[in-house]
């Protein structure tokens, strides 16, 4: 299959694409450029060999780079089959705290960037009759902690965005699936630089101590893909969480308004677990 996955060369982004290509996928992994930099050597000028690597540049908030890749694929491959809106950057923070243009640079990425990848290659595989269009979503986009306004804000848009053209484009042969890790171990954690610091550490803390792994998200994406999920849900913590905001809401809240009373800690000088950061 032809596949081109956004924020592919690192993180759950490459993991994805391994996949991919070790199933005999031909597929683009679109980056921004200093990112593909530890791809170079591995792509296939020709763009014939199946199972192969093609580092592109793309900048998913620019629709000049949506619209060269979209040559790209026309020009080597005819078309494309799946597409993998994976591109994101980390955020969070209080919402006396951090500003409206690191509001605007999430919604730029997380969501306008899905947006215009949807965009770009519908109507292709509208034409087509056939296609799958993955959004990679968050937990945080079907339950919502506090802190993270900005986050959960966008990441449930992308959640709706998913469902909406899942029913839109069923009538042209056409899937969507919506990807919904909770925290995983990945280097997007490094992409935490915004103005709440003390949110941006409580947040990195939980990526890189989370037990589940972007291979493990790879894998439950692809087996989700194959049955015709909407939405992937690929860890039990993240199961139990949805299934608790449905099932007991009292106790879910209740487990919200513990973790920001903690969060309030950070007022006076402590972390969110409520330690002395001194």
């Amino acid at each position: 299959m032809r596949v081109l996955v956004t924020g592919g060369a690192s993180g759950l982004g490459a993991a994805m694409v391994a996949r991919f290509a070790a199933r005999g996928d031909d597929v683009v992994v679109a980056d921004l450029p200093h990112a593909l930099a530890a791809l170079e050597g591995q792509g296939d000028p020709s763009g014939e060999a199946p199972g192969r690597l093609h580092p592109l540049p793309l900048d998913v908030t620019s629709d000049a780079d949506w619209a060269a890749a979209r040559a790209w694929v026309h020009e080597r491959w005819g078309g494309l089959d799946v597409l993998v809106n994976n591109a994101g950057v980390a955020t969070g923070g209080r919402i006396d705290v951090v500003g409206l243009e690191e509001w605007q640079r999430v919604i730029d990425v997380n969501l306008l960037g899905v947006v215009r990848g949807c965009r770009t290659f519908a109507g292709d595989l509208k034409a087509q009759g056939s296609g799958h269009i993955v959004n990679t979503a968050s937990l945080a986009g079907l339950v919502h902690p506090p802190g993270m306004a900005s986050y959960t804000a966008v990441k449930a848009g992308v959640v709706a965005l998913s469902e909406s053209l899942a029913y839109e484009l069923h009538p042209f042969g056409v899937q969507v699936t919506a990807l919904c890790p909770g925290f995983i171990r990945t280097p997007l954690s490094g992409s935490l630089t915004g103005s709440d610091t003390a949110m941006d550490a409580v947040a990195a803390r939980l990526i890189d101590s989370s037990p589940y792994t972007a291979d493990q998200v790879a894998d439950a994406l692809l087996a989700g893909m194959a049955a015709g999920d909407l939405v992937v849900l690929p860890d039990p913590a993240a199961e139990a969480a949805v299934r608790s905001k449905h099932e007991d809401r009292a106790a879910y809240d209740a487990e919200q308004r513990r973790f920001a009373a903690r969060i309030a800690q950070l007022e006076v000088g402590q972390d969110a677990s409520g330690k002395d950061e001194g």
